[in-house]
């Protein structure tokens, strides 16, 4: 396979990088959107329709997470490094095929054994959290060595907000499939949705993977955890506002949570859009230490809050600031690793993302339970305010 020339943006603002990630953006947005459809029916079909309480819900949800730590971020940073972003792609879109076939399986079992069912439906989660890293680690790692890593946060900012933009469209479409045809139709089109996104990724130019010798995963993990470390602690507030706020929302009175939701999405998307490209200009952890110091004035404004509109103000901050902070970080973690060995960068920076995703849940709980629904929030906030102390210590360095 020919080596791709890096292909410089014609400015530095983000909207250079539109076009020439236009492919790739396409393609994450179609496979994510396949699983962005599952998100909000999943739970439904273990609560509702094989008759399971909330821990076995929290379980079946949680298997994505704990796969992608145990394997799949090593598998797809490896798979990208030593065959290429174009091999590692495809191996992750078909393995959401697998995933929708996997649900298909289950709903075999449901009437006679449910418990059979439950089982297969856990394999299909944890089977998810191997094929979505292939995915985001080939995309960001094609993505780099199109355009270049000095232009790594261009990369980062739209290929994020094609993976958010795919999660919030999936959503609602899956919530329309599952109340028309069930949960068979959300199967059928996890199925066949990536095969889409697999017609859009295969005529893209591929580019040959670096012969010289690589680390090893854990080595390169090694590299990172500094911005990765800095990542886990912005990651608590944003991972408890999607675990909390609606009930905080029915807590204070407020009735439904979805215009917080909204809020988040919004800052998200907003942020990127007008100031994406500043992690490429200034530095990662400059604009880092920044930004997690928005998002943790957000995180105070929902924990004091005495109005819904001051609490969604609020959640546009922690949105905002965490787009660009997940940005400046992930930036920070492409430029301490060598070319051979950025796919494994990248999948071992969002294993920082994990972590923190995985252990909100029941450290959240576990402190709303004790302290009140709001003191998750207080928490988050501390969480970003030692992040950014390690974003400005690495300035320094």
């Amino acid at each position: 396979m020919p080596r791709y020339r890096p292909s410089e943006p014609t400015g530095s603002s983000l909207f250079s990088a539109f076009l020439p990630l236009l492919p790739l953006m396409a393609a994450v947005f179609t496979g994510f959107f396949a699983m962005g459809m599952a998100l909000p029916v999943v739970p439904r079909h273990v609560h509702d329709t094989l008759g399971q309480g909330t821990v076995m819900v929290g379980i079946v949800m949680g298997a994505q997470f704990v796969a992608s730590i145990v394997a799949g971020r090593q598998w797809s940073g490896n798979v990208t490094d030593v065959r290429g972003p174009k091999a590692a792609a495809p191996l992750g879109l078909l393995g959401v095929c697998c995933v929708g076939a996997t649900y298909l399986l289950s709903l075999g079992f449901v009437d006679d054994r449910p418990s059979v069912s439950l089982g297969i439906l856990i394999a299909a989660r944890l089977l998810t959290g191997i094929a979505e890293p292939f995915i985001i680690t080939a995309a960001l790692a094609w993505g780099v060595a199109r355009l270049g890593p000095e232009h790594a946060g261009k990369v980062i900012g739209w290929i994020g907000m094609a993976l958010f933009g795919a999660y919030a469209a999936g959503a609602p479409a899956g919530g329309w499939a599952y109340a028309r045809f069930g949960f068979a139709g959300i199967a059928w089109a996890t199925v066949l949705v990536p095969l889409l996104a697999l017609a859009v990724a295969l005529p893209i130019r591929g580019v040959a993977p670096m012969r010289a010798e690589r680390k090893p995963f854990h080595q390169v993990v090694g590299l990172v955890k500094l911005p990765g470390l800095a990542l886990t602690l912005s990651s608590f507030g944003y991972a408890v506002i999607h675990a909390f706020v609606a009930l905080l929302w029915v807590e204070r009175g407020w009735g439904s949570a979805s215009l917080a939701f909204t809020s988040l999405g919004g800052g998200f998307i907003v942020a990127r859009l007008l100031v994406g490209h500043l992690p490429d200009q200034l530095g990662g952890a400059r604009v880092g230490a920044w930004c997690v110091a928005v998002e943790a004035v957000g995180l105070l404004l929902i924990w004091g809050a005495p109005t819904e509109v001051l609490a969604c103000v609020g959640a546009a901050l922690t949105g905002g600031g965490y787009a660009l902070a997940f940005q400046g970080f992930g930036v920070e973690a492409v430029r301490r690793t060598p070319p051979q060995s950025r796919g494994a960068a990248m999948s071992g920076y969002v294993v920082f993302q994990d972590l923190s995703m995985a252990a909100s849940g029941p450290l959240g709980g576990w402190l709303a339970l004790h302290a009140g629904l709001a003191s998750v929030y207080l928490a988050g906030a501390l969480g970003a305010l030692v992040s950014m102390a390690l974003a400005i210590w690495m300035v320094r360095r």
